[in-house]
This record gives C-alpha cells, sequence and structure tokens, in this order.
C-alpha cells in the first residue's frame, strides 16, 4: 500500500523538494495534502498534478483565485491558518511533512501530533518555541516526529539501534554560510544578495539568511535539546564547510558516529519518507577522492553572537526560545527589505530576549502571547534602528 501525505507547506524549498521526492517514487507515495502561505499559482500547479484531496491557501484573499485555478478536478479548497490546523487534524494520512516556515507551522504540526499522526518535521521552530508543549503531546498520543534537517536527520538516523543513555554528546556541523571568513568591518557592509548565496545549500530565504548569521544553527541546537533528550552541555557545533558529515554522535565508550551525504535535502526527506525502511534512489553519489579533506573549525562567537545567543535561551529555556525566534524573524525580514544591517538583526534579537518578561512554564496562550510581544519589541527595535540609518 501507499504511504499517504500531507505536506504543510508544499510551495517553499522542502515542499517542492518533498514533492520532488515523491514524483520518483509514485508507487511508494500518494499525496493527500497540500497547503502554501501565499504562492497560490505554484500551489494551483502542485495540486493539478498530485490530485489530493485537499488544498489550502493560507492567506485567504487568494481563495477565490484557487478555488478558480483547481475548478473541475474534484480537488476540495479551504483558506485560513485556522483551516490549514483544523485540516491537518482531521485528515486520514500516514504521515505529515511539517514544512511550514516559521511560527505559523507549529499550530498545524501540533494538530497533527495531538490526533496521533507521525510527522517529518522541517520545521525547526516547532520545537524551539514549544518543545516542553510538544514532547507532552509525544508522549500521551504515542506519535512520533521524524527529523527532516539534514543535522537532526544525521543523529536520528546514528541513534537507530542505540540505547539514548549511550550518548555522551552530540556535534551538528555547520557550513559556516557565504560569510565564515569576513570580519566584523566587512560583516557591516553585507547585502541581502550577499546573505542568500549560501556555498553549498538550496534553501529558502528565511533559512538561507539564518545559516549566513549561524541563527539557524542555534535554533538547531534548541531543536536537538528536544528531539534527543539532551542537555545544552551535550550540543556542540562545529563549522564544516564541505557539508558533506551532517553530525556526529558521541558515546560513552568513546567512539562515535556519523552520517554523511551530498549536500542535497532530498536524501534526509527521503529517509523521513521511507522511514523505518531506506529507499532507493537516483541521487548523486559521494566521491571521496573528488572531495579530497575535511576541514573542522571552532564556530567565532564574537563575529557570530546569534548562536551565544540561542545557547543562553536554551538555557534558561521557559518562554526565552520563543521569544529568540520571534524576534529572530521580524529581524530576518527587515534586513531582507534593507531596514537593518546583517550585524543589527543580532541586536534586535538580543534587546528583545532582555525586555519580555520570562515565564518558567509556559502554555500555549502564553507562548502566543510571548510571541506578539516579542514581535513588537522587536519591530520598535528595529524602526529605531531604520531611522538612523
Amino acid at each position: 500500500m501507499k504511504k499517504t501525505i500531507a505536506i504543510l507547506g508544499s510551495t517553499g524549498s522542502i515542499g517542492t523538494q518533498t514533492l520532488d521526492v515523491i514524483a520518483h517514487n509514485p508507487d511508494k507515495f500518494e499525496v493527500k495534502m497540500l497547503t502554501a502561505g501565499g504562492n497560490v499559482e505554484l500551489l494551483i500547479e502542485q495540486a493539478r498534478k498530485n490530485l489530493p484531496d485537499v488544498a489550502v491557501i493560507r492567506d485567504k484573499k487568494l481563495f477565490q483565485r484557487l478555488k478558480e485555478g483547481l475548478a473541475g478536478t474534484g480537488i476540495k479548497t479551504f483558506a485560513g491558518q485556522e483551516d490549514i490546523s483544523a485540516l491537518t487534524g482531521a485528515m486520514e494520512v500516514d504521515l505529515v511533512v511539517g514544512a511550514i516556515v516559521g511560527y505559523a507551522g507549529l499550530k498545524p504540526v501540533i494538530s497533527a501530533l495531538e490526533t496521533g499522526k507521525d510527522v517529518a518535521l522541517a520545521n525547526k521552530e516547532t520545537l524551539v518555541v514549544a518543545g516542553s508543549l510538544i514532547k507532552e503531546i509525544i508522549a500521551k498520543k504515542g506519535s512520533k516526529i521524524i527529523p527532516v534537517d539534514s543535522e537532526h536527520s544525521a543523529i536520528f538516523q546514528c541513534l537507530v539501534g542505540e540505547e539514548r543513555e549511550s550518548i555522551e554528546k552530540i556535534t551538528l556541523t555547520a557550513s559556516g554560510g557565504p560569510f565564515r571568513d569576513l570580519t566584523l568591518e566587512q560583516l557591516k557592509k553585507v547585502t541581502p544578495k550577499d546573505a542568500l548565496n549560501h556555498p553549498n545549500w538550496e534553501m529558502g530565504t528565511k533559512v538561507t539568511v539564518d545559516s549566513a548569521s549561524l541563527m539557524n544553527k542555534g535554533l538547531e541546537v534548541i531543536e536537538a535539546k528536544w528531539l534527543f533528550g539532551l542537555e545544552p552541555e551535550q550540543i556542540d557545533v562545529v563549522i564544516h564547510p564541505q557539508s558533506v558529515i551532517h553530525s556526529f554522535v558521541h558515546f560513552r565508550d568513546g567512539s562515535v558516529k556519523a552520517q554523511l551525504g551530498l549536500p542535497d535535502m532530498r536524501t534526509p526527506i527521503l529517509y523521513a519518507l521511507g522511514y523505518p525502511k531506506r529507499l532507493d534512489s537516483d541521487l548523486e553519489r559521494i566521491d571521496f577522492a573528488e572531495i579530497g579533506e575535511f576541514t573542522f573549525a571552532k564556530p567565532d562567537h564574537t563575529r557570530f553572537r546569534n548562536l551565544s545567543l540561542a545557547y543562553s535561551a536554551l538555557r534558561e529555556g521557559g518562554n526565552k526560545p520563543c521569544v529568540l525566534n520571534a524576534a529572530n524573524e521580524i529581524a530576518v525580514n527587515a534586513f531582507c527589505d534593507g531596514k537593518i544591517g546583517f550585524l543589527e538583526m543580532t541586536d534586535v534579537v538580543e534587546q528583545a530576549l532582555g525586555n519580555i518578561p520570562y515565564i518558567a512554564h509556559p502554555n500555549l496562550e502564553a507562548l502566543e502571547n510571548s510571541d506578539k510581544e516579542a514581535r513588537e519589541r522587536a519591530l520598535t527595535r528595529v524602526n529605531s534602528i531604520s531611522k538612523q540609518r
């Protein structure tokens, strides 16, 4: 039988690559639901090709266009964030791919897990913002998260057949992005176009900018805590420019496991869709002689302070990771719009972390309030910086 799939965020980088993987395995997977934020034309194209039962556009203003574009197909159309969450819970599918970028992906993933569905998670913000709540839901409902991020997929794969108590620590690898060799003075002058020129990976705008600032790695550190039940001091980061070794697991007996693969997100996507089985693929294979060497370096917390801010938020816990994520989303948008500089993104996040009241054990309502307050605080800071430029 084919495994039935719902893809949340089908028009983004992970979503489109997931559909590519499915297109190469038509005998194994069937798409039942597609959702998008605002790219209605691509959603229409995807839906006409894959013929899901349901297509949902988050921007309600685009609903009529979606409805017209899918007229005569038999595909049911909906619109709005509420419909995405409700339908994710209601759909009978084997696996939900959580690929909506940012905080917007939280509630649909919660809806999936609360109804006992397994989630292939690419939206790291879900666990960053609400890791404790997600773990409670999983424990109660018996649903599973299969990580899609290449680093977390690597850790997940290395732990198959291992006892979690045997883990000493993990090391997440980072490419270092396009700016890893620049000085602070040079970083002051980089542009959004420069930041989007990633040397190894093809990703969406938000993730690519986060990779350039190392915030992406900071979010992954927080995510790893919840995925693998680790303490902050058990999670290291190392710069690995080749992006072939996707992460390491260090065990208590001194041995180390690593998972390797070329920098192509379709590999961890295929693993998540096929889990617990490995499926065949025609993706490019590694040629070690051609690569020649692997190099590693410690991340520079002076030039890339976002990584330190993420570790700090993780150690404080409570609503602090939520604040970190919300302020960063505002900062990235402002940088991409030319309102603030590259290094000023960190200033925006740092001020929000220092000014939003701490909540030790937030429920979902408290997290929503913290998210809103952090965004407002960050916007105020962005406007202040913008006026001074």
